[in-house]
């Protein structure tokens, strides 16, 4: 048995993290946010041979998808969004007519799993503080620890380049808050600035949240529950169907441009 050293383990952690880093600091697409919609878009995208990461400030991936409804750890999806969790050999059972019951537990380890075994490459604990943007386009991120953001300390970020960013960041929309505020770019959302989140409508949001998932300035992406706080949509609480649909989507857009280029 060979003896454990410290010093070894500690350099090997260094050494392979920062090798990894430095390898995705220029890729193809960036996706922010470890939810499943942002996992289920490094997965289609990765499994064509796309240079992808997720940088998820959090130190879990998963967004919402692991508390379910409530803590209950059971999630909703209906008959579309199950074929996706089929591909992923996620197990469903149906309660009743277009209602399908999944383990939320399993859904978010296995999609995360998939997207991982895929070949996407998840960086738990960074945060994006800011975009990069050039001759009007975005062009990457700024990062920097999670934790720095928390203390608030003073201290610098690095960049990374992506011919494509998602923003897969749910709720907040963060990623496009920044680039509003700070670019100057007009979005193409009805008003040319972030509409904002409505309230409650599962059927609505359901529907709405596939086709407002798509380019919003050049270069960047919504996805999943970010695309309705962008775009002006209701919220549609614990059905994550429109979640996996969204992220599949955005996959195939970015891919058709990728494939052009």
């Amino acid at each position: 048995m060979v003896k454990l050293d410290e010093i070894k383990i500690s350099k090997a952690i260094i050494e392979t993290y920062s090798r990894k880093l430095i390898d995705y600091l220029d890729i193809d697409v960036a996706i922010v946010g470890a939810g499943p919609a942002g996992m289920c878009c490094a997965y289609y995208l990765a499994r064509r041979g796309r240079k992808v990461a997720i940088f998820e400030r959090k130190l879990s991936v998963g967004g919402g998808m692991w508390g379910g409804g409530i803590m209950f750890n059971e999630i909703v999806v209906q008959d579309e969004a199950k074929k996706i969790l089929d591909e992923f050999d996620v197990k469903t059972t149906l309660y009743e007519k277009g209602y399908y019951m999944a383990d939320s537990v399993e859904s978010v380890s296995t999609i995360c799993s998939k997207a991982v075994k895929s070949g996407a490459k998840i960086f738990n604990l960074l945060s994006a503080e800011d975009v990069m943007i050039r001759k009007d386009r975005i062009a990457g991120l700024v990062l920097n620890w999670t934790a720095v953001e928390i203390a608030n300390l003073h201290v610098d970020p690095i960049t990374m380049a992506a011919k494509y960013i998602v923003d897969a960041t749910g709720h907040a929309a963060e990623v496009v808050r920044i680039a509003e505020k700070k670019s100057g770019i007009k979005l193409k959302t009805k008003t040319g600035k972030l509409v904002g989140e409505g309230s409650m409508w599962a059927q609505v949001a359901e529907e709405t949240i596939v086709g407002n998932s798509r380019e919003v300035c050049p270069g960047l992406y919504t996805c999943g529950m970010c695309s309705n706080a962008v775009f002006g949509g209701p919220r549609m609480g614990p059905i994550f169907g429109g979640m996996l649909l969204a992220g599949k989507k955005v996959a195939g857009d970015i891919e058709a441009k990728l494939s052009k280029k």
